[in-house]
């Protein structure tokens, strides 16, 4: 599995725009082939932070992913809005037996 995280810190003014654009790209996004999960959170410490937890079942479906226009469409509709560069963290998961 590959799990996705990333993030992007949104100007006081841009907000609900940032907001309902992620939405529109996490519900857009659970309808692809190989999406487990795709979610966006507000961070508690700071809540013009939004963070997203995706995971896929392998590499050839988040390659997929970003090969959609409308994911690098939602890509660049966040950077003029952003306070700060976006952040995209990705991992190889291996699902742990019980401890």
């Amino acid at each position: 599995m590959i799990v996705v995280t990333g993030s992007v810190t949104a100007r006081e003014d841009s907000l609900n725009e940032i907001r309902s654009l992620s939405l529109e790209h996490v519900h857009r996004s659970r309808e692809e082939p190989g999406c487990i999960s795709h979610a966006v959170h507000v961070d508690c410490e700071n809540p013009l932070r939004l963070v997203f937890v995706e995971q896929w079942a392998d590499r050839t479906a988040l390659l997929a992913h970003f090969a959609v226009p409308a994911s690098r469409d939602f890509v660049r509709a966040l950077q003029p809005l952003a306070a700060a560069s976006t952040t995209i963290e990705i991992y190889d998961a291996t699902r742990l037996e019980e401890l």
